[in-house]
């Protein structure tokens, strides 16, 4: 249920759709159990929008950019989701006028059209697709974390919360927190293992709300033991509480300067502790799952990606030759660790969307079940050219870590992009007039099916 509550909320995507009726069926089947991985139902719905967008403009002949813009949410109008939620932050159409330019995705596109005029083998496709991903978990209580943190007599920090790191850089974020609340160099921050008899009853690491959730648990913690430091440094220098300033490693008390040791000791000996737990509650959230109604999400990421592709007429094999992505990090914790989740997410949907296919025998047996039949993306399969730009107007409306955004998910919805190039790839074979019945993921069968569906139909 949850996985078609995350499609249901994400069937909008960026589009304001005044008259929807969605719904969603659980079925049984005869294979193995599944479960979601990054995006968690949000990828499905998002690709079926975006799979009807390509076809309305089919149908009008025009450019299914023009389209999408025409459909984009409002932001003081034509800004309700269908559940009821005020989209108040939407900066997609800002996001999409600034990648258009910076692609040249007009250009590129009349060039493309004229290329598959010509005899090659080659078929060019080229499409613009955003991405709008609500962060939070539409479990509600899930929606909290807890952080321990201690700080030693030598300086060094401590610090435990409820997250889980599986590469995506979410301990390091969490220990630039903690650091640059007392503004310590991030070496001093030691940052142990997840560990539930340091911090009980942890929500998953999911939703890609680790950094949001453990962030502003792990800046509560280390707020606490910092006010109790002002208090000592206040005492000890006879001076108010608002002079105490940390600085690059000391603390700095009126005219006095000591080392954030030399008053972690102090502390010490003026019998105050130095730990510390915190704990952080996601606001905002009001959501009926009965009623599907309310607000699920405490705010939205962004992203528009442009892909470039071209296709083997006579193999149905594709190449990505070129992409531009511009995403919503709002202000980023980590550029550098959030350039990475943006490019992995990227890649790994065009796996989803191109390359990884389920096949099962008639008894319901998994077929494809090794890397040598179950096709994940290669180093060779990430694009030729991939322009990957962080916003440089990010910035999330709501009080999140120091107004950053979550960057594990939304990336992944980006990849659409592919498949939508890939689609008008082949529909250029009906100069543009139909478009393909291509079931994803588009792989070179079911491509070269397409193909030849548009050549059976007198193209």
């Amino acid at each position: 249920p949850p996985l078609n509550d995350r499609a249901l909320l994400s069937i909008d995507n960026a589009y304001y759709l005044e008259n929807i009726v969605a719904t969603t069926h659980l079925c049984r089947t005869n294979t193995v159990s599944n479960t979601a991985f990054r995006g968690f139902g949000a990828p499905q719905a998002v690709l079926c929008i975006e799979r009807i967008i390509d076809e309305i403009s089919c149908h009008l002949g025009k450019d299914p950019l023009q389209i999408r813009r025409r459909n984009y949410y409002g932001n003081r109008t034509r800004n309700i989701a269908p559940y009821g939620m005020k989209v108040s932050d939407f900066v997609v159409n800002e996001m999409t006028a600034e990648l258009v330019e910076s692609s040249d995705y007009h250009a590129r596109r009349q060039r493309i059209r004229q290329l598959n005029q010509g005899e090659s083998n080659l078929l060019r496709g080229i499409a613009l697709t955003p991405a709008k991903f609500g962060v939070s978990f539409t479990m509600s209580y899930f929606n909290q974390a807890g952080a321990l943190v201690h700080v030693y007599t030598d300086g060094s920090i401590h610090l435990n919360h409820g997250g889980t790191e599986m590469g995506q850089g979410l301990f390091i974020k969490v220990a630039q927190v903690v650091a640059d609340e007392f503004s310590v160099p991030l070496e001093w921050v030691k940052l142990v293992e997840t560990n539930t008899s340091r911090v009980p009853n942890t929500s998953a690491t999911a939703a890609s709300s680790g950094s949001d959730l453990n962030g502003m648990a792990a800046k509560a913690a280390a707020r606490t033991i910092k006010n109790r430091l002002i208090g000592v440094a206040a005492n000890a220098f006879g001076v108010e509480k608002d002079e105490v300033i940390f600085l690059n490693g000391s603390v700095i008390a009126g005219r006095s300067s000591v080392s954030f040791q030399k008053l972690a000791k102090m502390a010490q000996i003026a019998c105050v502790s130095l730990s510390a737990t915190g704990y952080y509650k996601t606001p905002k959230i009001d959501w009926d799952p009965k009623t599907m109604t309310g607000h699920p999400f405490y705010y939205f990421a962004y992203g528009v990606a442009v892909s470039e592709v071209a296709i083997d007429r006579l193999t149905g094999e594709h190449r990505i030759t070129r992409v531009d992505i511009l995403h919503d990090a709002g202000r980023s914790l980590n550029p550098a660790v959030d350039l990475g989740q943006i490019e992995g997410g990227f890649v790994q949907g065009t796996g989803w969307l191109t390359s990884e296919e389920l096949w099962w025998d008639d008894n319901g047996a998994l077929k494809t079940h090794a890397p040598s039949t179950y096709k994940i993306p290669a180093s060779g399969d990430v694009p030729e050219a991939f322009n990957v730009k962080i916003w440089g107007r990010g910035r999330n409306v709501e009080q999140t870590i120091y107004r950053s955004k979550a960057v594990g998910e939304p990336p992944l919805l980006l990849a659409v992009s592919v498949f939508s190039a890939i689609s008008d790839a082949v529909s250029s074979l009906s100069d543009y007039k139909r478009w393909p019945a291509i079931d994803a993921p588009a792989t070179p069968e079911r491509v070269l099916m397409a193909i030849d569906e548009m050549r059976s139909n007198g193209v």
